[in-house]
């Protein structure tokens, strides 16, 4: 039970002033919404756009009629789709059929011609066009008539003859025996390179089933001639044709710029000699830190072109690198093994030494238990697992000091190297050199076997400084070669001739050269005509 308490007053003007501060606290609500009717249009939209914008989004404007079947939302969905339905009929396209031409009336005559030009089936005897009725002048042939002439192309291949590669082609044995002879008499046949191609004009059949005579044969025998065998009556007859050759080296220069190789492309040098220059400068110097972009490369190659206007670029000569107008690196080719050598005379840098055999190592330096003996003892060098007869080769230059049998070793070779090293290769087979005998890096010097104390085929390889067993994976090796004397003197007279050549002489046009054929001038022509052969 709640307890209000009461508070009365006997004042009647408070009661008067309370009354109609009661009064003005009713009438509030109504004065504030007159306020609010009072706004302006503008606010008057803006309130109604929201309220549409929040019926529209809450509104289901394509409801399922497969549902809620007969309530109201399915009466406003069915009343919409009515609607449109009547608005699409409204505006439906009135489109009237296009009326077609009437068919072609063709007689009997326009028949036959379109059936003469139409492709008949297979079933009715593929037959079209017009068929023409034989005349008089109409003479059947026994036989297709041949062409007089016809022209093949062939090419040598390796390992093959001229004679039986022509008569492939369509020559008479007779033919392809005698055209060999005749070449054979010009030039070697084994100077012949494969791939040659050769130009044959067979002609006419003497008989049918023959086989062509020959007309007329011709190929590139080298680079500097060609030879054109030709029939005169019965016989056949070979021409020298001597094709003018300049041998000019080609000599590019140019900047290095951001890239050496997209630099010396750019300027005009092939691929091949490129690769060439890259690997013979990085053997010499550090091509990352010791070329700047400033510097110049100057390259020289061996160029060959020909006056009927074939080119062939051959080997790398000269690689250099200046730098200010003034030679920082120059490298030229010299001698039978084509090495590179500084201006000095100092070969270049060969390092590393190849592997004796292609195989894995099965037994390395140091202490081991011996696999024939039974006991530990001392494996002076490494042994490489390979199979019977695999070649043994030379791991760098040097000469055959001993070469043959040489006790727990079997067959041997010993080679004594540059730097007071040497080398020793056991158990072989079967040797390959001689004592005294020099010899090259990687050349075949013996071959795998199991001669001596050994279980099986393998190379036991040692080294040996002065006389003392070294373990030969720790020894890096260096080669360089030095000129000295005479051939020094060559060698540097040969650079300055080769950097003489001019940039871009071997690009000149070649003038043709006087014909043999034109007889000589006599002296008192020489006076009047400077131009005379002499």
């Amino acid at each position: 039970m709640g307890v209000r308490a009461v508070v009365a007053s006997s004042d009647p003007n408070l009661d008067a002033t309370q009354s109609a501060d009661r009064r003005e606290a009713a009438h509030a609500p109504a004065v504030k919404l007159k306020l609010a009717r009072a706004k302006g249009l503008r606010d008057r939209f803006d309130a109604w756009r929201d309220n549409a914008s929040h019926r529209l989004s809450n509104a289901d404007l394509a409801p399922d009629l497969a549902s809620n079947i007969g309530s109201g939302r399915w009466f406003r969905g069915l009343g919409t789709m009515l609607g449109l339905g009547a608005i699409a009929l409204a505006f439906w396209p009135n489109l009237t059929p296009l009326e077609a031409m009437p068919a072609m009336e063709i007689d009997d005559s326009m028949q036959a011609e379109f059936e003469h030009q139409a492709i008949a089936p297979l079933a009715l005897g593929a037959s079209t066009g017009t068929i023409a009725k034989p005349a008089a002048t109409v003479i059947p042939l026994a036989a297709a008539p041949e062409r007089p002439q016809i022209n093949v192309v062939t090419t040598l291949t390796s390992g093959d003859s001229m004679a039986s590669t022509l008569q492939r082609a369509g020559v008479g044995r007779g033919d392809a025996d005698r055209i060999a002879q005749l070449v054979a008499g010009a030039i070697p046949l084994e100077e012949l390179k494969a791939g040659t191609q050769v130009d044959i004009v067979l002609g006419r059949r003497p008989e049918p089933g023959a086989p062509r005579p020959l007309d007329q044969l011709s190929f590139r025998a080298r680079f500097d001639l060609e030879l054109i065998v030709d029939r005169n009556d019965q016989n056949l007859s070979l021409t020298r044709n001597v094709i003018r050759v300049d041998d000019t080296p080609l000599r590019i220069r140019g900047v290095v710029g951001s890239s050496l190789y997209r630099s010396m492309r750019a300027a005009g040098a092939p691929a091949n000699a490129v690769q060439a220059f890259i690997r013979t400068l990085d053997d010499q110097v550090d091509l990352n830190r010791s070329v700047a972009a400033t510097d110049e490369f100057d390259m020289i190659i061996a160029y060959r072109r020909a006056a009927t206007g074939e080119r062939q670029a051959g080997e790398l000569l000269y690689a250099g690198i200046d730098r200010g107008g003034e030679p920082k690196t120059q490298l030229m080719r010299w001698g039978k093994e084509g090495r590179f050598y500084e201006a000095s005379g100092v070969g270049e840098q060969r390092s590393g030494l190849v592997a004796p055999v292609p195989g894995r190592i099965s037994s390395g330096y140091g202490m081991r238990r011996h696999p024939v003996l039974g006991y530990r003892r001392m494996h002076a060098g490494i042994d490489f697992r390979a199979r019977h007869g695999t070649p043994i080769v030379a791991v760098t230059d040097g000469t055959v000091t001993s070469a043959g049998r040489a006790g727990g070793c079997g067959i041997a070779v010993r080679l004594k190297h540059a730097g007071n090293l040497s080398t020793r290769y056991c158990h072989m087979s079967r040797m390959s050199v001689r004592r005294g005998q020099t010899v090259k890096r990687g050349q075949v010097i013996g071959y795998v076997g199991s001669t001596g104390l050994s279980t099986g085929p393998h190379l036991h390889y040692e080294m040996y400084r002065g006389n003392r067993h070294i373990d030969p994976r720790t020894v890096k090796f260096v080669t360089r070669a030095q000129l000295s004397g005479r051939e020094l003197m060559d060698f540097q007279a040969a650079l300055r001739r080769l950097k003489t050549v001019p940039v871009g002489a071997a690009q000149e046009d070649l003038t043709k050269l006087p014909s043999e054929s034109e007889e000589p001038a006599r002296e008192i022509e020489k006076l009047s005509d400077p131009d005379a052969v002499i």
